[in-house]
């Protein structure tokens, strides 16, 4: 498959400490340079409607995938105000030249009809200096109307995909605690909003603090602690259903921090007991425990690797708080960072090629990735306050937890691409912390 931005811009953006586009007459290649990545300039008219009642939603769907693009860093939208040509018919033969014109490198046109609850968008990308479709031709989806945005970000998924030649991340969701009132007398709650902030809805009350909420393998279950008892427990909640239920049964026993293995029949998590903190395993249906670590030191924040033989936590066995590897069966612990500071809230990323982390240095927080044996550190954020690091589902991009001092203790969602630029905040009705991230849904 030919691609715009190919996977040589895509590897050095991941490591190299400053990446640039250059875009030439005819088929575009990428040079790696010294300056910042040049967004690729793309033109989404508005989608026609084949269908009277699909007026309003063929312009929201454009909007929306001009949005997912446009909000990567990767991709720059021509004003409507600068378009020559006007798309009409969704199966006429493209203007090239028009677009040429106004610099447009990509083209997405589409259509969309609606009959009764049911909807459909049609839509094909073009490559405008090659004179050509991109590869793959036409796609279509269908669903719902009240999926509509589902639906627009599959399409610029599929897009960004077919450009980048990497996966797509915008058809996923979002797990955190949202918070609201004053620091002394905060209120936490779950809620799950789709990537980009929209859709929000609560999955428990503020009756209980809840934090680290961690999605499961598959999208439809989340791990998270809870305070409702008084002391911190593990809860399992099934998302669809909002029906929860208590891992961690002993009483007076503190586990929390959990995460799913990529299968997601085990939980890993940290548990507490005699001024001790150790890592344990347990398996979801039968209930079997199984110690990993037992250092005289507080073992916390565990992750498993993408393919299950190995976890990342976070220890204080070598006096400060820094990172370790393990078997999944657990044994010798071997540190993997060694720089100044100290580390913690380590998460494997899904291409299981590195590793992100907090990491608090001369009072100041970062968000940083290295390789998996430590190596080649970045930070990519500094602040008075950043943790909680979480992955897309392809591994691009990084979301956070952000608190601005003197903003009375707000904390607020915050997403950095892995090469360190297009740091922005991500909307929520309140405050938010804690994210993770969903695979891609089905």
């Amino acid at each position: 498959m030919r691609t715009f931005l190919t996977g040589v811009l895509l590897a050095a953006a991941l490591l190299a400490p400053a990446t640039a586009v250059v875009a030439q007459n005819g088929p575009l290649r990428i040079e790696i340079t010294d300056g910042v990545i040049e967004p690729l300039p793309y033109a989404v008219p508005s989608f026609i409607a084949d269908t009277a009642s699909a007026s309003e939603l063929s312009t929201q769907i454009a909007r929306v995938i001009a949005s997912d693009l446009s909000g990567t860093g990767l991709f720059r939208e021509i004003p409507a105000s600068a378009h020559i040509s006007k798309v009409t018919d969704f199966d006429a033969q493209v203007q090239y030249a028009d677009w040429k014109a106004v610099n447009a490198q990509a083209l997405i046109t589409g259509a969309v009809s609606v009959n009764g609850n049911r909807l459909t968008v049609r839509f094909r990308g073009y490559d405008v200096f090659a004179d050509k479709e991109l590869d793959g031709g036409g796609l279509q989806f269908t669903g719902t109307t009240d999926g509509w945005r589902r639906m627009a970000h599959k399409v610029a998924d599929t897009i960004y995909s077919r450009i980048t030649g990497e996966g797509g991340y915008f058809d996923s969701r979002v797990v955190y605690v949202s918070e609201n009132g004053p620091k002394n007398d905060r209120r936490k709650r779950l809620a799950i909003m789709d990537y980009d902030g929209a859709n929000v809805q609560f999955l428990t009350n503020s009756a209980s603090i809840v934090l680290a909420p961690r999605f499961s393998p598959t999208g439809d279950r989340v791990l998270y602690t809870s305070y409702e008892s008084g002391f911190p427990q593990i809860h399992v909640m099934d998302i669809g259903k909002v029906q929860r239920r208590v891992l961690s049964t002993d009483d007076g026993i503190m586990s929390f921090a959990p995460r799913f293995s990529p299968d997601g029949r085990t939980v890993v998590f940290s548990q507490s007991q005699g001024g001790n903190t150790d890592l344990f395993t347990m398996d979801i249906n039968s209930g079997k425990l199984t110690r990993l670590t037992s250092a005289p030191s507080i073992e916390t924040a565990p992750s498993f690797s993408p393919d299950g033989s190995q976890i990342v936590f976070e220890s204080d066995r070598s006096g400060s708080q820094q990172l370790y590897v393990m078997a999944v069966t657990g044994g010798e612990a071997r540190r993997i960072s060694h720089g100044k500071g100290r580390y913690g809230t380590p998460v494997w990323s899904p291409r299981g090629d590195l590793l992100a982390f907090t990491k608090q240095n001369k009072g100041r927080f970062h968000i940083g990735v290295m390789r998996t044996d430590g190596s080649e550190e970045r930070l990519l954020t500094a602040s008075f306050l950043d943790e909680g690091p979480t992955w897309s589902p392809n591994g691009r991009v990084i979301m956070f937890t952000r608190e601005t001092q003197g903003a009375n203790g707000r904390s607020l969602l915050y997403s950095v691409d892995i090469s360190g630029r297009n740091l922005k905040p991500v909307r929520t009705p309140d405050g938010g912390s804690d994210p993770a991230w969903s695979p891609l849904q089905n």
